[in-house]
């Protein structure tokens, strides 16, 4: 019997970070495809997993807790090789003298939070006292010391934070520091039933997807003006931070990802990933 086919239901970050892959998403008519559905990434990443989206970007922490149900789509994430700018801690005081004070953890953000904690546990040797809140950072500092924040909020903060006497430390900046390596915050993965079902439509929306991000990274500056027109950054601002994100998935990629999934696995947080690294959609 044949599979009824339908529109893939694709998921898509409502943050800066990656309006280039919506931009050309929009430009080359792919949307016309499939049934786009946008939110934040945590709530993504529920949907994904719950099986109310077939195919989506999802936090590299819940991909690593739902691996076995999951096919990342190759050579397409979000990342940063040294500063990410919009993953980012900021904090009334420096990062070692954070024992035992209050942090506050976004809370729409599963990667950069355990980043954060790790970072803290393992290369500052603090142990604070954490709760999740929303992601407002003025908030956050009337009942913390320091609070984690990503995304557009993050964003601000890293500009807006130092007129207010706060340090900001770029969480991407930290893990290249500490590892050598490329730091992974979210894939682009398929639900293995989905894959094995529509292997023709998640290959058609991968291809698309890949054309989207190449297209809008050759268009770069002319991304960063349009957005420019109706977000609070000028388009220098847009156009440098979005040349600090990675939207490739290649050899040093994945060993980043793979190393942070040997930290977070031997810190209780995920499951260990198979010896042989993450399973691939292959098409």
């Amino acid at each position: 019997m044949m599979t009824e086919l339908r529109r893939p239901r694709v998921g898509h970050i409502q943050f800066l970070n990656c309006l280039p892959i919506y931009w050309g998403l929009m430009r080359s008519g792919a949307l016309i495809d499939v049934e786009l559905r946008k939110d934040s990434p945590e709530r993504l990443s529920a949907a994904l997993v719950a099986g109310d989206l077939d195919i989506g970007p999802i936090t590299l922490v819940e991909y690593l807790r739902h691996a076995d149900e999951l096919l990342i789509l190759p050579d397409l994430a979000v990342g940063s090789d040294g500063p990410v700018l919009s993953v980012n801690m900021v904090a009334t005081r420096p990062l070692a003298d954070l024992d035992g004070a209050r942090v506050a953890l976004g809370s729409t953000s599963r990667t950069g939070v355990l980043l954060a904690q790790m970072l803290l546990a393992q290369r500052y040797g603090v142990r604070p006292d954490y709760f999740t809140c929303p992601p407002d950072l003025t908030q956050m500092l009337l009942e913390a010391d320091a609070g984690v924040l990503i995304g557009d909020v993050a964003l601000r903060a890293r500009y807006e934070a130092p007129e207010r006497g706060l340090t900001v430390t770029d969480l991407g900046q930290q893990w290249r520091d500490w590892t050598g390596l490329p730091m992974v915050f979210a894939v682009w993965a398929v639900r293995r039933d989905f894959a094995a079902d529509h292997p023709g439509q998640v290959k058609e929306v991968h291809e698309a997807f890949l054309r989207s991000r190449d297209l809008c990274l050759a268009e770069l500056d002319e991304v960063a003006e349009a957005a420019a027109r109706w977000e609070p950054f000028d388009a220098a601002t847009l156009a440098s931070y979005f040349r600090a994100l990675d939207f490739s998935l290649g050899g040093r990629q994945v060993a980043g990802l793979r190393e942070f999934a040997r930290r977070a696995a031997a810190a209780g947080a995920v499951p260990p990933l198979p010896a042989d690294g993450p399973a691939f959609f292959a098409g």
